[in-house]
């Protein structure tokens, strides 16, 4: 069963919040940061991203830098003015974009469930990227961003929540990027009540933010050790229903092609599998459209083998196993520097402007995956590829923060 815990939010004064929610740190470089922040100076990134006010490459990872988000976020908490809440809360969160709406419960989870798998991964994790956030959270002894969780859909949930997002809102606005963030505090009078509607889930699924539950377990084994129990023992997230879930594809580029011209590797690749032309997004699964010399193609990946177990099953898997090992020589994409990453909130023109441009040489864009995939590989303890989801849209850093003092 699924704990929810109620927990003291440090946020900015409604007035302020839209200057102060920030896309989540690991979204952005550091030079896309250092752009969305200036002229803004409650803008989180100063804090989650506190390398763009040190001179252009600068170790992300220095002392330096975990030193002046220090002072930056204690700039922020007088400026914006921030506010600790004097008892602890649970809060309802809705995201719009265009015609898409999602609200779920932000909360404080437990981390004893999250080693337990109640709270279950589909990602293997950097240790760098813990070793980043871990110091982080230590640092500013604050979980300053949300994990995005997951979980099957509840009528009683979605019953209370709707009585909360009733009322009037605690935050309001829309972000630069048209995507609206509304935030509600849930009466405590119907606090016991979506806790134990909460008590009623089976499981709840990690959909983004691997890194930031490993650092915050990380933390908390730190802390436990010398300090016993405490608010480290939790992690800061927002659980939303999976029929609101809005999944976008996580699209390849590839920067040569290896030994081959281009007329090579279609050769190549139709002794593989079905080459035709075609759109520039796949309209089914088992189908990837591949943007090569100004033009697009589908490939058809055909019916996956019955032996594969569910995360070989993926499109993002048998393109590896059939396309780019064999015939780019892309290894592990974790590690290889000749393959590139692109969320499908940018879109398959990001993909054509890549390679016209001459910054790839070819372009995939993926189908993408369902979140019954992702709860079905999670449930069986399998590892998704890296990049092979992108949800929109995206929590803001900033609104609400635990405190873990």
């Amino acid at each position: 069963m699924c704990t929810v815990v109620p927990f003291r939010a440090l946020r900015p004064a409604s007035a302020a919040a839209s200057r102060v929610a920030a896309v989540p740190y690991d979204v952005v470089n550091a030079d896309e940061a250092r752009r969305l922040a200036a002229g803004n100076p409650l803008s989180f990134l100063h804090a989650s991203r506190a390398e763009i006010d040190l001179p252009p490459g600068t170790n992300p990872y220095s002392d330096a830098v975990y030193a002046r988000a220090c002072e930056n976020f204690q700039l922020l908490q007088s400026q914006a003015p921030m506010t600790l809440e004097a008892e602890p809360s649970l809060y309802a969160y809705r995201l719009v974009m265009g015609g898409h709406v999602q609200t779920g419960v932000a909360a404080c989870f437990s981390l004893d469930e999250y080693d337990r798998d109640v709270i279950r991964k589909h990602e293997r994790t950097r240790r760098d990227k813990e070793d980043d956030r871990t110091r982080h959270i230590l640092e500013l002894r604050a979980q300053t961003g949300p994990v995005f969780l997951t979980y099957p859909v509840s009528a009683d949930i979605d019953r209370i929540v709707g009585r909360v997002t009733a009322a009037p809102a605690t935050f309001d606005f829309v972000a630069d990027d048209g995507i609206q963030h509304t935030v509600w505090r849930v009466p405590a009078d119907l606090t016991p009540t979506l806790i134990a509607a909460f008590d009623r889930i089976p499981a709840l699924y990690i959909a983004d933010g691997h890194h930031r539950a490993a650092s915050a377990a990380r933390v908390r084994d730190q802390l436990r050790s010398t300090r016993g129990a405490g608010e480290w023992d939790t992690f800061l997230a927002v659980a939303f229903p999976d029929n609101q879930m809005n999944v976008l594809p996580y699209n390849r580029v590839v920067r040569d092609l290896a030994s081959h011209s281009e007329e090579s590797l279609l050769t190549a690749l139709r002794k593989r599998v079905d080459v035709s032309d075609g759109p520039p997004s796949p309209v089914r699964q088992g189908q990837v459209s591949m943007f090569l010399g100004g033009r697009w193609y589908t490939i058809d990946l055909g019916e996956a083998p019955a032996e594969l177990s569910a995360d070989d099953r993926l499109d993002v898997s048998r393109l590896q196993a059939l396309v780019l090992a064999p015939l780019l020589g892309i290894g592990d994409v974790r590690s290889d520097k000749r393959i590139d990453f692109v969320g499908g909130a940018r879109g398959t023109r990001e993909l054509e402007s890549l390679v016209n441009s001459g910054n790839a040489a070819v372009a995939f864009s993926m189908y993408p995956v369902s979140v019954a995939d992702l709860m079905r590989i999670s449930d069986a303890g399998g590892i998704m590829p890296p990049k092979s989801t992108w949800f929109e849209p995206k929590l803001r850093d900033g609104l609400l923060s635990h405190v873990i003092e």
